[in-house]
């Protein structure tokens, strides 16, 4: 499927450039690879004809592109309930609930969120990953970012890469914090357990900014912020720094459960089966108005009720 040609000549100031440095140059909507996947296919021209990428401009050359729009998502869509906290032409924001899975994959092929977003806006289908820009654990609530159109996509992974876009999470770790602070580890897939990740010296670069909001008897609700976007990135942090999120079923470990602990702080802690993590808030600009955008969410039911039984627990300590 093909959409509006578009029609550009090469400015001179770009002149000795590789055509494929040249078009990212032109056409900043689109990626350098998905330009370069085109100009390999046919869908770019130059003065007619067909050119590698490698191949030098000289300035003023007739640049002929014609977006292929291919569908880019193979899942079905599904009426599934999402709850979007803002939505326009070029992008959505969606308030994910914890228990939902983001993307479709081995044992999870239907009933995720990316089901759910195809049927709320079939155009979706055309974008790489339906739009999602950055992903959240299956078990962690909160805001998500997708893009509608390809420049938007385009700009958004650009944003996220750049460190452009703000994420902030509420967490509730064990353990009390004295203050707040950043950690800077690099994270990598466990040399053992396949499924979980590790702190380890060839991983990737992993920073998380964290500051402390409320301190409660053996546990710290803290407000943390990612650099990096790394899998588990702020889990694993939490765990190797001996503060594990509070019910995180992989990285958590014994539940720890404070002196003279009430009866109903102990229930709601063993009922609390998910990691204590929620994207709160998104703060980026937006890719075509170039205007402020920015959203928060409180946190779900289940937080909030493990916040409240945390309060009261302190408070009757006092």
């Amino acid at each position: 499927m093909s959409s509006e040609k578009l029609t550009v000549t090469v400015p001179a100031e770009l002149a000795g450039l590789r055509l494929d440095q040249a078009l990212a140059q032109m056409f900043p909507d689109y990626s350098r690879s998905r330009l370069k996947d085109w100009l390999l296919d046919g869908a770019i021209t130059v003065d007619g004809g067909s050119r590698r990428p490698r191949d030098a401009v000289s300035g003023g050359e007739y640049v002929v592109l014609e977006p292929r729009v291919e569908k880019e998502v193979h899942a079905e869509p599904e009426p599934i309930e999402l709850e979007i906290r803002y939505e326009d032409d070029d992008l959505l924001v969606v308030n994910k609930p914890a228990g939902l899975v983001v993307h479709p994959g081995a044992g999870n092929p239907r009933g995720t969120l990316m089901n759910g977003l195809l049927h709320h806006a079939p155009r979706l289908a055309d974008v790489p990953r339906a739009g999602i820009i950055h992903r959240i654990d299956k078990d962690t609530s909160g805001l998500l970012l997708v893009a509608k159109t390809l420049p938007a996509h385009t700009a958004l992974v650009r944003a996220l890469a750049e460190r452009a876009i703000s994420r902030e999470y509420l967490a509730v770790c064990n353990g009390v914090l004295t203050g707040g602070g950043t950690i800077d580890q690099p994270i990598a897939r466990h040399p053992v357990d396949r499924k979980r990740m590790s702190v380890r010296e060839d991983g990737k670069p992993a920073v998380t900014h964290y500051k402390v909001l409320e301190r409660f008897r053996a546990y710290t609700c803290i407000q943390a912020t990612l650099e990096t976007g790394r899998t588990h990135q702020i889990r694993v942090h939490f765990a190797w720094r001996r503060h594990a999120l509070v019910g995180d079923p992989v990285y958590g470990g014994r539940l720890a459960l404070p002196k003279g602990a009430s009866e109903s702080l102990i229930e709601t802690l063993r009922r609390f089966r998910r990691q204590a993590l929620h994207a709160a808030r998104l703060a980026f600009e937006h890719p075509v108005s170039g205007t402020a955008v920015e959203i928060e969410v409180a946190p779900p039911a289940d937080f909030q009720a493990l916040l409240a039984a945390l309060r009261e627990d302190a408070a009757c300590t006092r």
